[in-house]
């Protein structure tokens, strides 16, 4: 039977299960099996079963025999989202002054599994310009941005990452095999960037790290290749794209100092 605050499009396990998680906070870190009934509006013998999925799954931990506490899943979970929006936070405003230094768009990427996700832009205003909407998943060794992300990638991590992927599988121009990959990773490595060209634009892009000097980012700066020619212009963009990178790795605590290749 549904309480008022549940109707017949909800699943009443799930509503419940996420009514007890909301129940801890700063003010009450434990709960009683009595406690969670109450504050909930049930039963302690309908919620037994809850409490023994939630304890399995790690979003509760049982502290003493009849006490519960948030688990480990949940603060992870929480610290995940909490970094995720620091980085973000961190990096729109020095991204939106790159954009307006260099006249082209800036993005902001992090890395899940084999792809760059797309978390930030700061769209260029010129009539050619290459704005990747948010939410968008790239391959990362097809792109500069997912390149870059795998800059702290050693070369037994990416075989085991990349052991079983298709590198070839893609319409797009890049890497077609591991042997490729870490050629390409290695010499953008040694140049402190990471370059990608195709359908007439280019993008360059570079890690932004941490306090413990890990890459827990990447930025780019991507236009036409009518606006990204020419060695004083590269070497001008890539000055300002490292000089970006690095404010926002120092916001992030990271000793790491930008220098142009």
């Amino acid at each position: 039977m549904t309480t008022s605050k549940e109707s017949e499009y909800t699943a009443p396990a799930l509503f419940r299960g996420l009514k007890i998680i909301s129940l801890f906070g700063p003010d009450r870190r434990t709960y009683s099996t009595a406690g969670i009934a109450d504050a909930i509006g049930v039963s302690k013998a309908s919620i037994y079963r809850l409490l023994q999925t939630l304890t399995e799954t790690g979003h509760l931990e049982k502290l003493e025999r009849d006490r519960y506490g948030l688990g480990a899943a949940m603060v992870a979970n929480g610290f995940a989202y909490l970094a995720t929006r620091e980085v973000v936070d961190v990096a729109a405003g020095p991204l939106r002054k790159l954009r307006d230094q260099t006249s082209l768009s800036a993005h902001l990427a992090l890395r899940d599994g084999l792809d760059a996700i797309y978390v930030y832009r700061a769209i260029a205003s010129q009539r050619l310009s290459v704005n990747v909407p948010i939410g968008t998943r790239l391959p990362c060794h097809l792109c500069a941005i997912g390149r870059a992300l795998l800059q702290d990638v050693s070369s037994e991590e990416l075989a085991l990452m990349y052991g079983g992927a298709q590198l070839d599988a893609f319409a797009t121009a890049g890497p077609a095999t591991l042997p490729e990959l870490s050629r390409t990773l290695a010499a953008e490595r040694d140049q402190g960037i990471s370059v990608n060209q195709s359908d007439y634009a280019t993008a360059m892009a570079v890690p932004v790290r941490n306090y413990a000097n890990e890459v827990v980012a990447a930025i780019n700066l991507s236009g036409a290749d009518v606006y990204m020619t020419g060695d004083d212009i590269n070497q001008h963009l890539q000055a300002a794209l490292l000089e970006c990178a690095g404010v926002i790795s120092a916001e992030l605590g990271s000793g790491v100092t930008a220098n142009v290749a």
